[in-house]
Protein backbone atom coordinates (compact mmCIF):
# COMPACT_ATOMS: atom_id res chain seq x y z
CA UNK A 1 0.00 0.00 0.00
CA UNK A 2 1.42 3.36 -1.01
CA UNK A 3 1.64 6.04 1.63
CA UNK A 4 1.49 9.78 1.07
CA UNK A 5 2.71 12.59 3.27
CA UNK A 6 -0.46 14.55 2.47
CA UNK A 7 -2.66 11.64 3.56
CA UNK A 8 -0.80 10.71 6.73
CA UNK A 9 0.44 14.18 7.71
CA UNK A 10 -1.86 16.84 6.19
CA UNK A 11 0.00 19.62 8.00
CA UNK A 12 3.41 18.32 6.99
CA UNK A 13 5.96 15.91 8.41
CA UNK A 14 8.58 18.53 9.30
CA UNK A 15 6.71 20.75 11.72
CA UNK A 16 8.20 24.13 12.71
CA UNK A 17 7.11 23.42 16.29
CA UNK A 18 9.57 20.49 16.32
CA UNK A 19 12.59 22.33 14.89
CA UNK A 20 15.77 21.39 16.78
CA UNK A 21 18.73 22.94 14.95
CA UNK A 22 20.96 22.70 11.89
CA UNK A 23 23.62 20.25 10.76
CA UNK A 24 27.10 21.47 11.70
CA UNK A 25 29.28 18.44 10.94
CA UNK A 26 28.83 15.32 8.82
CA UNK A 27 30.62 11.98 8.83
CA UNK A 28 29.84 8.63 7.24
CA UNK A 29 27.86 7.43 10.28
CA UNK A 30 26.86 10.52 12.22
CA UNK A 31 25.74 14.11 11.94
CA UNK A 32 26.60 16.88 14.36
CA UNK A 33 23.87 19.45 14.99
CA UNK A 34 23.76 22.84 16.67
CA UNK A 35 20.85 22.46 19.07
CA UNK A 36 18.80 25.61 19.49
CA UNK A 37 16.53 24.25 22.22
CA UNK A 38 18.88 22.10 24.29
CA UNK A 39 19.16 24.64 27.04
CA UNK A 40 15.46 24.68 27.85
CA UNK A 41 14.69 23.39 31.37
CA UNK A 42 12.16 20.90 29.95
CA UNK A 43 10.91 19.55 26.68
CA UNK A 44 7.93 20.85 24.78
CA UNK A 45 4.52 19.26 24.19
CA UNK A 46 3.02 18.98 20.75
CA UNK A 47 -0.08 17.11 19.56
CA UNK A 48 -0.41 15.27 22.85
CA UNK A 49 3.19 14.08 23.05
CA UNK A 50 6.36 15.29 24.73
CA UNK A 51 9.42 16.20 22.68
CA UNK A 52 12.83 16.82 24.21
CA UNK A 53 14.12 18.62 21.08
CA UNK A 54 17.68 17.79 21.95
CA UNK A 55 17.61 14.83 24.36
CA UNK A 56 19.63 11.63 24.09
CA UNK A 57 17.54 8.82 22.59
CA UNK A 58 15.23 11.10 20.62
CA UNK A 59 14.41 10.25 16.98
CA UNK A 60 15.00 13.05 14.48
CA UNK A 61 14.43 13.86 10.81
CA UNK A 62 17.06 15.69 8.76
CA UNK A 63 16.35 17.54 5.55
CA UNK A 64 18.22 15.91 2.68
CA UNK A 65 18.88 16.73 -0.93
CA UNK A 66 16.55 13.98 -2.20
CA UNK A 67 15.03 12.24 0.80
CA UNK A 68 14.74 12.78 4.51
CA UNK A 69 17.23 11.12 6.84
CA UNK A 70 16.13 9.35 10.01
CA UNK A 71 18.47 9.44 12.98
CA UNK A 72 18.70 9.23 16.75
CA UNK A 73 20.42 11.54 19.20
CA UNK A 74 23.25 9.69 20.93
CA UNK A 75 25.15 12.55 22.57
CA UNK A 76 24.55 16.15 23.73
CA UNK A 77 27.44 18.30 24.88
CA UNK A 78 28.83 21.81 25.04
CA UNK A 79 31.96 23.02 23.27
CA UNK A 80 34.94 22.92 25.58
CA UNK A 81 35.08 26.71 25.87
CA UNK A 82 31.40 26.99 26.82
CA UNK A 83 31.05 24.14 29.27
CA UNK A 84 31.90 26.45 32.20
CA UNK A 85 28.65 28.30 31.55
CA UNK A 86 26.83 25.44 33.28
CA UNK A 87 27.01 26.47 36.91
CA UNK A 88 25.12 25.33 40.02
CA UNK A 89 22.63 28.16 39.61
CA UNK A 90 21.88 27.32 35.98
CA UNK A 91 18.10 27.32 35.30
CA UNK A 92 17.97 26.87 31.53
CA UNK A 93 18.17 29.10 28.51
CA UNK A 94 17.51 28.66 24.82
CA UNK A 95 20.72 30.53 24.03
CA UNK A 96 22.89 27.64 25.10
CA UNK A 97 25.33 26.71 22.33
CA UNK A 98 24.91 22.90 22.59
CA UNK A 99 26.09 20.33 20.08
CA UNK A 100 24.28 17.08 19.42
CA UNK A 101 25.52 13.85 17.85
CA UNK A 102 23.00 12.02 15.66
CA UNK A 103 23.40 8.39 14.65
CA UNK A 104 22.15 7.94 11.07
CA UNK A 105 19.63 5.08 10.80
CA UNK A 106 17.95 5.27 7.42
CA UNK A 107 16.23 7.21 4.67
CA UNK A 108 12.62 8.30 4.22
CA UNK A 109 11.33 8.52 0.64
CA UNK A 110 9.37 11.73 0.16
CA UNK A 111 6.87 10.30 -2.34
CA UNK A 112 5.58 7.24 -0.46
CA UNK A 113 7.29 7.53 2.99
CA UNK A 114 8.97 4.11 2.60
CA UNK A 115 11.78 3.83 5.15
CA UNK A 116 14.97 1.95 4.30
CA UNK A 117 18.09 1.32 6.33
CA UNK A 118 21.28 3.00 5.26
CA UNK A 119 22.03 6.38 3.70
CA UNK A 120 21.68 7.09 -0.02
CA UNK A 121 22.47 10.83 0.07
CA UNK A 122 24.08 12.64 2.97
CA UNK A 123 22.84 15.98 4.26
CA UNK A 124 24.75 19.22 3.78
CA UNK A 125 25.99 21.68 6.35
CA UNK A 126 23.14 23.91 7.41
CA UNK A 127 20.36 21.40 6.66
CA UNK A 128 17.59 21.67 9.22
CA UNK A 129 16.94 19.04 11.88
CA UNK A 130 13.50 18.29 13.39
CA UNK A 131 12.20 16.01 16.10
CA UNK A 132 10.39 13.10 14.43
CA UNK A 133 6.63 13.15 15.17
CA UNK A 134 5.61 10.30 17.43
CA UNK A 135 2.96 9.25 14.94
CA UNK A 136 5.65 8.84 12.29
CA UNK A 137 7.77 6.68 14.63
CA UNK A 138 4.68 4.60 15.43
CA UNK A 139 4.17 3.97 11.71
CA UNK A 140 7.76 2.80 11.15
CA UNK A 141 6.96 -0.95 11.29
CA UNK A 142 4.59 -0.49 8.32
CA UNK A 143 6.70 2.12 6.57
CA UNK A 144 9.68 -0.26 6.59
CA UNK A 145 7.69 -2.80 4.53
CA UNK A 146 8.66 -2.79 0.89
CA UNK A 147 5.59 -4.31 -0.73
CA UNK A 148 2.71 -3.95 1.69
CA UNK A 149 -0.63 -4.53 -0.05
CA UNK A 150 -2.90 -5.14 2.94
CA UNK A 151 -5.37 -2.37 3.58
CA UNK A 152 -6.73 -4.01 6.76
CA UNK A 153 -3.91 -6.20 8.06
CA UNK A 154 -3.85 -8.23 11.27
CA UNK A 155 -1.92 -6.09 13.75
CA UNK A 156 -0.60 -6.74 17.26
CA UNK A 157 -0.73 -3.67 19.52
CA UNK A 158 2.40 -4.01 21.65
CA UNK A 159 3.05 -0.54 23.04
CA UNK A 160 3.69 3.09 22.27
CA UNK A 161 6.51 5.55 21.69
CA UNK A 162 4.83 8.03 24.03
CA UNK A 163 1.72 8.21 26.16
CA UNK A 164 -0.06 9.81 23.23
CA UNK A 165 -2.57 7.48 21.56
CA UNK A 166 -1.24 8.35 18.13
CA UNK A 167 2.10 6.81 18.97
CA UNK A 168 0.80 3.23 19.25
CA UNK A 169 3.18 0.64 17.79
CA UNK A 170 1.30 -2.14 15.96
CA UNK A 171 3.17 -4.97 14.27
CA UNK A 172 2.07 -7.65 11.83
CA UNK A 173 2.44 -11.18 13.25
CA UNK A 174 4.50 -12.31 10.24
CA UNK A 175 7.01 -9.54 11.00
CA UNK A 176 7.13 -10.54 14.65
CA UNK A 177 7.16 -14.34 14.29
CA UNK A 178 7.85 -14.95 10.59
CA UNK A 179 11.60 -15.31 11.13
CA UNK A 180 11.24 -16.40 14.76
CA UNK A 181 11.30 -14.06 17.75
CA UNK A 182 13.22 -13.71 21.03
CA UNK A 183 12.17 -11.70 24.07
CA UNK A 184 15.27 -10.85 26.10
CA UNK A 185 15.79 -8.95 29.33
CA UNK A 186 17.34 -9.06 32.78
CA UNK A 187 15.22 -9.88 35.83
CA UNK A 188 12.71 -7.10 36.46
CA UNK A 189 13.11 -5.61 32.98
CA UNK A 190 9.64 -6.59 31.77
CA UNK A 191 10.32 -9.78 29.81
CA UNK A 192 7.36 -11.68 31.28
CA UNK A 193 5.16 -8.61 30.91
CA UNK A 194 5.97 -8.46 27.18
CA UNK A 195 5.43 -12.18 26.72
CA UNK A 196 1.99 -11.89 28.29
CA UNK A 197 1.15 -8.86 26.14
CA UNK A 198 2.19 -10.69 22.97
CA UNK A 199 0.00 -13.68 23.90
CA UNK A 200 -2.97 -11.43 24.68
CA UNK A 201 -2.70 -9.67 21.35
CA UNK A 202 -2.44 -12.96 19.47
CA UNK A 203 -5.58 -14.27 21.20
CA UNK A 204 -7.57 -11.41 19.62
CA UNK A 205 -7.04 -13.11 16.26
CA UNK A 206 -7.19 -16.62 14.82
CA UNK A 207 -3.87 -17.58 16.35
CA UNK A 208 -2.37 -20.95 17.24
CA UNK A 209 0.03 -20.78 20.18
CA UNK A 210 1.70 -23.48 22.28
CA UNK A 211 3.28 -22.10 25.47
CA UNK A 212 5.96 -24.03 27.36
CA UNK A 213 5.55 -22.46 30.82
CA UNK A 214 8.55 -23.45 32.92
CA UNK A 215 7.54 -21.62 36.11
CA UNK A 216 3.74 -21.48 36.00
CA UNK A 217 3.57 -17.67 35.88
CA UNK A 218 1.20 -17.63 32.89
CA UNK A 219 -1.48 -19.72 34.59
CA UNK A 220 -3.86 -16.74 34.70
CA UNK A 221 -4.90 -16.97 31.04
CA UNK A 222 -8.48 -18.14 30.75
CA UNK A 223 -11.38 -18.38 28.34
CA UNK A 224 -12.90 -20.81 25.89
CA UNK A 225 -9.92 -20.44 23.55
CA UNK A 226 -7.37 -21.49 26.18
CA UNK A 227 -6.35 -24.98 27.30
CA UNK A 228 -4.17 -25.73 30.32
CA UNK A 229 -2.25 -28.96 30.87
CA UNK A 230 0.39 -29.82 33.43
CA UNK A 231 2.97 -32.52 33.98
CA UNK A 232 3.79 -33.45 37.55
CA UNK A 233 2.25 -31.62 40.49
CA UNK A 234 2.59 -27.82 40.18
CA UNK A 235 2.38 -25.82 43.41
CA UNK A 236 0.01 -23.35 41.73
CA UNK A 237 -2.37 -24.89 39.25
CA UNK A 238 -4.40 -23.01 36.65
CA UNK A 239 -8.15 -23.31 36.77
CA UNK A 240 -9.37 -26.36 34.84
CA UNK A 241 -5.78 -27.49 34.19
CA UNK A 242 -5.64 -31.18 33.28
CA UNK A 243 -2.93 -33.54 34.51
CA UNK A 244 -1.20 -35.33 31.65
CA UNK A 245 1.39 -37.97 31.02
CA UNK A 246 4.16 -37.93 28.45
CA UNK A 247 4.30 -41.50 27.15
CA UNK A 248 7.71 -43.17 26.96
CA UNK A 249 6.94 -43.87 23.29
CA UNK A 250 7.61 -40.16 22.70
CA UNK A 251 11.20 -40.66 23.80
CA UNK A 252 13.99 -41.66 21.44
CA UNK A 253 17.21 -43.48 22.24
CA UNK A 254 19.19 -40.29 22.86
CA UNK A 255 16.63 -39.26 25.51
CA UNK A 256 17.25 -42.46 27.42
CA UNK A 257 21.00 -42.01 27.03
CA UNK A 258 20.61 -38.54 28.54
CA UNK A 259 18.47 -39.92 31.34
CA UNK A 260 20.56 -42.92 32.32
CA UNK A 261 24.02 -41.54 31.50
CA UNK A 262 25.93 -44.78 30.83
CA UNK A 263 29.65 -44.49 31.49
CA UNK A 264 32.73 -46.39 30.44
CA UNK A 265 33.28 -48.98 27.74
CA UNK A 266 30.88 -51.53 29.25
CA UNK A 267 27.72 -49.66 30.25
CA UNK A 268 27.09 -47.86 26.97
CA UNK A 269 27.31 -50.87 24.61
CA UNK A 270 25.32 -53.05 26.99
CA UNK A 271 22.54 -50.50 27.35
CA UNK A 272 22.29 -49.94 23.60
CA UNK A 273 22.19 -53.71 23.03
CA UNK A 274 19.45 -53.99 25.65
CA UNK A 275 17.41 -51.26 23.98
CA UNK A 276 17.74 -53.06 20.65
CA UNK A 277 16.57 -56.32 22.20
CA UNK A 278 13.59 -54.62 23.87
CA UNK A 279 12.57 -53.15 20.51
CA UNK A 280 12.54 -56.68 19.16
CA UNK A 281 10.52 -57.78 22.17
CA UNK A 282 7.96 -55.10 21.35
CA UNK A 283 7.80 -56.10 17.69
CA UNK A 284 7.78 -59.88 18.34
CA UNK A 285 6.05 -60.44 21.69
CA UNK A 286 6.22 -64.23 21.29
CA UNK A 287 9.97 -64.02 21.88
CA UNK A 288 9.48 -62.23 25.19
CA UNK A 289 6.66 -63.72 27.28
CA UNK A 290 8.00 -61.85 30.32
CA UNK A 291 8.50 -58.57 28.44
CA UNK A 292 12.22 -59.06 27.80
CA UNK A 293 14.33 -61.48 25.73
CA UNK A 294 16.22 -64.13 27.68
CA UNK A 295 19.75 -64.79 26.42
CA UNK A 296 21.55 -66.57 29.27
CA UNK A 297 22.31 -70.04 27.87
CA UNK A 298 19.53 -69.63 25.28
CA UNK A 299 19.42 -70.49 21.57
CA UNK A 300 20.19 -67.64 19.17
CA UNK A 301 18.10 -68.93 16.28
CA UNK A 302 14.64 -67.58 17.24
CA UNK A 303 16.09 -64.12 17.82
CA UNK A 304 18.21 -64.10 14.66
CA UNK A 305 15.31 -65.35 12.54
CA UNK A 306 13.05 -62.62 13.91
CA UNK A 307 15.69 -59.96 13.28
CA UNK A 308 15.81 -60.93 9.60
CA UNK A 309 12.07 -60.65 9.04
CA UNK A 310 10.82 -58.00 6.63
CA UNK A 311 9.60 -54.96 8.49
CA UNK A 312 11.56 -55.85 11.61
CA UNK A 313 15.25 -55.47 10.77
CA UNK A 314 14.89 -51.86 9.65
CA UNK A 315 13.19 -50.89 12.91
CA UNK A 316 15.65 -52.36 15.37
CA UNK A 317 18.18 -49.57 14.94
CA UNK A 318 15.61 -46.80 14.52
CA UNK A 319 16.18 -44.35 17.42
CA UNK A 320 12.46 -43.54 17.52
CA UNK A 321 11.29 -47.15 17.67
CA UNK A 322 9.53 -47.62 21.04
CA UNK A 323 10.45 -50.15 23.70
CA UNK A 324 9.43 -50.87 27.30
CA UNK A 325 11.95 -49.09 29.53
CA UNK A 326 10.59 -50.84 32.63
CA UNK A 327 12.38 -54.02 31.54
CA UNK A 328 15.68 -52.31 30.75
CA UNK A 329 17.54 -53.51 33.86
CA UNK A 330 16.50 -57.13 33.28
CA UNK A 331 17.50 -56.91 29.62
CA UNK A 332 20.90 -55.40 30.46
CA UNK A 333 21.54 -58.44 32.65
CA UNK A 334 20.67 -60.67 29.70
CA UNK A 335 23.16 -58.79 27.52
CA UNK A 336 26.02 -59.51 29.93
CA UNK A 337 26.68 -63.00 28.51
CA UNK A 338 29.41 -64.72 26.60
CA UNK A 339 28.86 -64.54 22.83
CA UNK A 340 28.94 -68.31 22.55
CA UNK A 341 27.91 -71.14 24.82
CA UNK A 342 29.55 -74.51 25.41
CA UNK A 343 28.65 -77.76 23.73
CA UNK A 344 28.36 -81.27 25.08
CA UNK A 345 32.08 -81.80 24.67
CA UNK A 346 34.07 -80.11 27.38
CA UNK A 347 35.79 -76.98 26.13
CA UNK A 348 33.95 -76.95 22.79
CA UNK A 349 32.10 -73.70 21.93
CA UNK A 350 28.53 -73.78 20.71
CA UNK A 351 27.96 -70.80 18.38
CA UNK A 352 24.24 -71.55 18.15
CA UNK A 353 23.51 -70.20 21.61
CA UNK A 354 24.68 -67.57 24.06
CA UNK A 355 26.78 -68.48 27.06
CA UNK A 356 26.48 -67.71 30.74
CA UNK A 357 27.15 -64.60 32.80
CA UNK A 358 30.37 -62.96 31.59
CA UNK A 359 30.83 -60.96 34.80
CA UNK A 360 30.25 -57.55 33.18
CA UNK A 361 26.95 -57.01 34.97
CA UNK A 362 28.93 -55.92 38.03
CA UNK A 363 30.34 -53.05 35.96
CA UNK A 364 26.75 -51.97 35.18
CA UNK A 365 25.57 -51.71 38.78
CA UNK A 366 25.87 -47.91 38.88
CA UNK A 367 23.89 -47.74 35.62
CA UNK A 368 21.27 -50.10 37.05
CA UNK A 369 20.97 -47.94 40.17
CA UNK A 370 20.44 -44.83 38.06
CA UNK A 371 17.86 -46.53 35.84
CA UNK A 372 15.90 -47.68 38.88
CA UNK A 373 16.23 -44.21 40.37
CA UNK A 374 14.83 -42.59 37.24
CA UNK A 375 11.99 -45.08 36.80
CA UNK A 376 10.83 -44.58 40.40
CA UNK A 377 11.58 -40.86 40.66
CA UNK A 378 8.64 -38.49 41.29
CA UNK A 379 10.17 -36.26 38.58
CA UNK A 380 9.32 -38.89 35.97
CA UNK A 381 6.06 -40.11 37.43
CA UNK A 382 4.32 -38.41 34.51
CA UNK A 383 6.31 -40.62 32.13
CA UNK A 384 6.66 -44.06 33.71
CA UNK A 385 4.04 -44.30 36.48
CA UNK A 386 1.02 -42.31 35.41
CA UNK A 387 -2.32 -43.28 33.94
CA UNK A 388 -3.30 -39.69 33.07
CA UNK A 389 -4.29 -38.58 29.60
CA UNK A 390 -1.46 -38.40 27.08
CA UNK A 391 -0.13 -34.92 26.35
CA UNK A 392 0.73 -35.89 22.78
CA UNK A 393 -2.93 -36.69 22.12
CA UNK A 394 -3.94 -33.34 23.64
CA UNK A 395 -1.53 -31.57 21.31
CA UNK A 396 -3.02 -33.43 18.34
CA UNK A 397 -6.53 -32.46 19.41
CA UNK A 398 -5.51 -28.82 19.88
CA UNK A 399 -4.00 -28.60 16.41
CA UNK A 400 -7.25 -29.84 14.92
CA UNK A 401 -9.48 -27.57 17.02
CA UNK A 402 -10.43 -23.89 17.00
CA UNK A 403 -8.66 -23.24 20.30
CA UNK A 404 -5.95 -20.59 20.23
CA UNK A 405 -3.62 -21.23 23.19
CA UNK A 406 -2.35 -24.50 24.64
CA UNK A 407 -0.30 -23.97 27.78
CA UNK A 408 1.94 -26.76 29.04
CA UNK A 409 3.05 -26.20 32.63
CA UNK A 410 6.37 -27.79 33.64
CA UNK A 411 6.62 -26.19 37.09
CA UNK A 412 5.64 -29.50 38.72
CA UNK A 413 8.62 -31.34 37.21
CA UNK A 414 11.57 -31.67 39.58
CA UNK A 415 15.08 -30.67 38.56
CA UNK A 416 16.67 -34.02 39.40
CA UNK A 417 17.96 -36.18 36.54
CA UNK A 418 17.63 -33.12 34.24
CA UNK A 419 13.96 -33.99 34.03
CA UNK A 420 12.67 -30.58 32.93
CA UNK A 421 15.20 -30.19 30.17
CA UNK A 422 14.66 -33.68 28.79
CA UNK A 423 10.85 -33.52 28.94
CA UNK A 424 10.78 -30.09 27.27
CA UNK A 425 13.08 -31.43 24.54
CA UNK A 426 10.75 -34.38 23.97
CA UNK A 427 7.80 -31.99 23.55
CA UNK A 428 9.81 -29.84 21.13
CA UNK A 429 10.80 -32.83 19.04
CA UNK A 430 7.20 -34.02 18.89
CA UNK A 431 6.15 -30.64 17.50
CA UNK A 432 9.06 -30.72 15.04
CA UNK A 433 8.00 -34.15 13.79
CA UNK A 434 4.46 -32.90 13.18
CA UNK A 435 5.86 -29.86 11.37
CA UNK A 436 8.03 -32.05 9.11
CA UNK A 437 4.89 -34.01 8.29
CA UNK A 438 3.43 -30.76 6.89
CA UNK A 439 0.68 -30.50 9.54
CA UNK A 440 1.18 -26.78 10.20
CA UNK A 441 1.41 -25.39 6.68
CA UNK A 442 -2.24 -24.26 6.45
CA UNK A 443 -2.36 -22.93 9.99
CA UNK A 444 1.04 -21.79 11.31
CA UNK A 445 1.86 -22.54 14.92
CA UNK A 446 4.01 -20.42 17.23
CA UNK A 447 5.63 -22.26 20.14
CA UNK A 448 6.60 -19.90 22.98
CA UNK A 449 9.38 -21.21 25.22
CA UNK A 450 9.68 -19.39 28.54
CA UNK A 451 13.01 -19.52 30.41
CA UNK A 452 14.52 -20.78 27.17
CA UNK A 453 18.09 -20.73 28.54
CA UNK A 454 17.18 -23.86 30.51
CA UNK A 455 16.24 -25.81 27.39
CA UNK A 456 18.50 -24.68 24.56
CA UNK A 457 22.15 -25.44 24.03
CA UNK A 458 22.19 -28.16 26.70
CA UNK A 459 24.30 -31.29 26.54
CA UNK A 460 23.84 -34.08 29.04
CA UNK A 461 25.98 -37.10 29.80
CA UNK A 462 29.59 -38.16 29.51
CA UNK A 463 31.62 -37.42 26.42
CA UNK A 464 31.32 -40.93 25.03
CA UNK A 465 27.53 -40.98 25.34
CA UNK A 466 26.62 -37.30 25.48
CA UNK A 467 23.12 -36.36 24.37
CA UNK A 468 22.40 -32.93 22.94
CA UNK A 469 18.99 -31.48 23.72
CA UNK A 470 18.56 -29.69 20.41
CA UNK A 471 14.86 -29.96 19.47
CA UNK A 472 14.15 -26.24 19.82
CA UNK A 473 17.42 -25.36 18.11
CA UNK A 474 16.36 -27.42 15.09
CA UNK A 475 12.95 -25.71 15.14
CA UNK A 476 14.74 -22.36 15.05
CA UNK A 477 16.83 -23.47 12.06
CA UNK A 478 14.26 -25.25 9.91
CA UNK A 479 10.79 -24.90 11.48
CA UNK A 480 9.91 -21.74 9.56
CA UNK A 481 9.52 -23.51 6.22
CA UNK A 482 7.12 -25.99 7.83
CA UNK A 483 4.86 -23.40 9.49
CA UNK A 484 6.33 -23.89 12.97
CA UNK A 485 7.79 -20.72 14.44
CA UNK A 486 9.42 -20.20 17.81
CA UNK A 487 9.39 -17.35 20.30
CA UNK A 488 12.07 -17.59 22.99
CA UNK A 489 11.91 -15.71 26.28
CA UNK A 490 15.03 -15.62 28.44
CA UNK A 491 16.89 -13.47 30.94
CA UNK A 492 20.24 -14.98 29.96
CA UNK A 493 20.91 -14.47 26.24
CA UNK A 494 24.53 -15.53 26.77
CA UNK A 495 23.31 -19.06 27.55
CA UNK A 496 21.54 -19.32 24.18
CA UNK A 497 23.88 -20.44 21.44
CA UNK A 498 24.83 -17.72 19.00
CA UNK A 499 23.67 -19.92 16.15
CA UNK A 500 20.14 -20.01 17.56
CA UNK A 501 19.96 -16.28 18.31
CA UNK A 502 21.17 -15.52 14.81
CA UNK A 503 18.07 -17.34 13.54
CA UNK A 504 15.80 -14.94 15.44
CA UNK A 505 14.55 -12.43 12.89
CA UNK A 506 13.07 -10.18 15.59
CA UNK A 507 14.50 -9.38 19.02
CA UNK A 508 12.48 -7.57 21.69
CA UNK A 509 15.22 -6.50 24.07
CA UNK A 510 14.55 -5.16 27.55
CA UNK A 511 17.15 -3.87 29.95
CA UNK A 512 20.40 -5.84 29.75
CA UNK A 513 22.99 -4.96 32.35
CA UNK A 514 25.43 -7.78 31.64
CA UNK A 515 28.11 -6.92 29.08
CA UNK A 516 28.22 -10.49 27.76
CA UNK A 517 24.46 -10.45 27.15
CA UNK A 518 24.70 -7.23 25.14
CA UNK A 519 27.64 -8.56 23.13
CA UNK A 520 25.64 -11.68 22.25
CA UNK A 521 22.76 -9.49 21.04
CA UNK A 522 25.13 -7.36 18.96
CA UNK A 523 26.68 -10.39 17.27
CA UNK A 524 23.32 -12.06 16.67
CA UNK A 525 21.79 -9.02 15.00
CA UNK A 526 23.99 -7.28 12.49
CA UNK A 527 21.62 -4.31 12.26
CA UNK A 528 22.46 -3.05 15.71
CA UNK A 529 25.79 -1.48 16.60
CA UNK A 530 27.31 -0.32 19.83
CA UNK A 531 25.61 3.05 19.57
CA UNK A 532 22.20 1.37 19.60
CA UNK A 533 23.08 -1.25 22.22
CA UNK A 534 24.39 1.47 24.53
CA UNK A 535 20.76 2.26 25.39
CA UNK A 536 19.99 -1.28 26.59
CA UNK A 537 21.31 -1.03 30.19
CA UNK A 538 19.21 2.08 30.82
CA UNK A 539 15.83 1.00 29.54
CA UNK A 540 13.01 1.46 32.04
CA UNK A 541 10.96 -1.51 33.30
CA UNK A 542 8.57 -2.43 30.52
CA UNK A 543 10.54 -0.48 27.91
CA UNK A 544 12.05 -2.48 25.07
CA UNK A 545 14.04 -2.08 21.87
CA UNK A 546 12.69 -3.94 18.82
CA UNK A 547 15.53 -5.05 16.57
CA UNK A 548 15.86 -7.44 13.68
CA UNK A 549 15.93 -8.22 9.99
CA UNK A 550 12.38 -6.89 9.60
CA UNK A 551 13.23 -3.92 11.82
CA UNK A 552 16.47 -2.59 10.37
CA UNK A 553 15.88 0.62 12.30
CA UNK A 554 15.74 -0.19 16.04
CA UNK A 555 12.59 1.07 17.80
CA UNK A 556 12.32 1.79 21.51
CA UNK A 557 8.79 1.49 22.88
CA UNK A 558 6.96 1.20 26.17
CA UNK A 559 5.15 -2.13 26.23
CA UNK A 560 1.52 -1.78 27.25
CA UNK A 561 0.44 -3.43 30.48
CA UNK A 562 -1.17 -6.81 29.80
CA UNK A 563 -4.60 -7.46 31.21
CA UNK A 564 -3.35 -10.80 32.47
CA UNK A 565 -0.25 -9.92 34.45
CA UNK A 566 2.25 -12.76 34.93
CA UNK A 567 2.22 -14.23 38.41
CA UNK A 568 5.94 -13.83 38.94
CA UNK A 569 6.06 -11.70 42.08
CA UNK A 570 8.21 -12.96 44.92
CA UNK A 571 7.19 -13.10 48.60
CA UNK A 572 6.10 -9.90 50.35
CA UNK A 573 8.78 -9.39 53.01
CA UNK A 574 6.95 -6.44 54.58
CA UNK A 575 3.88 -8.60 55.06
CA UNK A 576 5.55 -11.75 56.36
CA UNK A 577 8.52 -10.32 58.26
CA UNK A 578 6.67 -7.62 60.17
CA UNK A 579 6.58 -8.18 63.93
CA UNK A 580 2.99 -7.03 63.94
CA UNK A 581 1.91 -9.80 61.57
CA UNK A 582 -0.59 -12.12 63.20
CA UNK A 583 -0.53 -15.87 62.62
Amino acid sequence: MKHSIDDLFPKGLLRPELFMGVASSITARAVGVNLSEAGQPSGSHFSGGRYGRGEVGEFVLIEGQQNLLLGRVTEVRLPELDRRSIKPDYVGTNNLDAIGQIQLLGCVAMDDLVVTAGVDTYPRLGDRVYAAPHRFIALLPRLMEKDSKDDNPVLLDLGAVDVAQESTISIKPERLFGRHCAILGATGGGKSWTTARVIEECLKHKAKLILIDATGEYRGFSGTDVEHYHLGEPVERADKSISCTLPPTSFVESDFVALFEPAGKVQGPRMRAAIRSLRLAKLKPALAPDGYIRKLDQSKKPVHDAEKETGVSSKLDDPSQPFDAKHLVLQIEQECVYPDGFGAVKGQKDITKWGGDDGNFSHCLSLVARINGVLTSPAFKCVFSSSDQQLTQKIDNFIGSDRKLLRICLSGIAYEFNAREIIANVIGRYLLTKARNREFLKHPVVVIVDEAHNFLGRQIGADDYAAKLDAFEIIAKEGRKYGLNICLATQRPRDITEGVLSQMGTLIVHRLTNDRDREVVERACGEIDRSASAFLPNLRPGEAAIIGADFPIPLTIQIREPEMRPKSDGPNFQKYWSLSTED
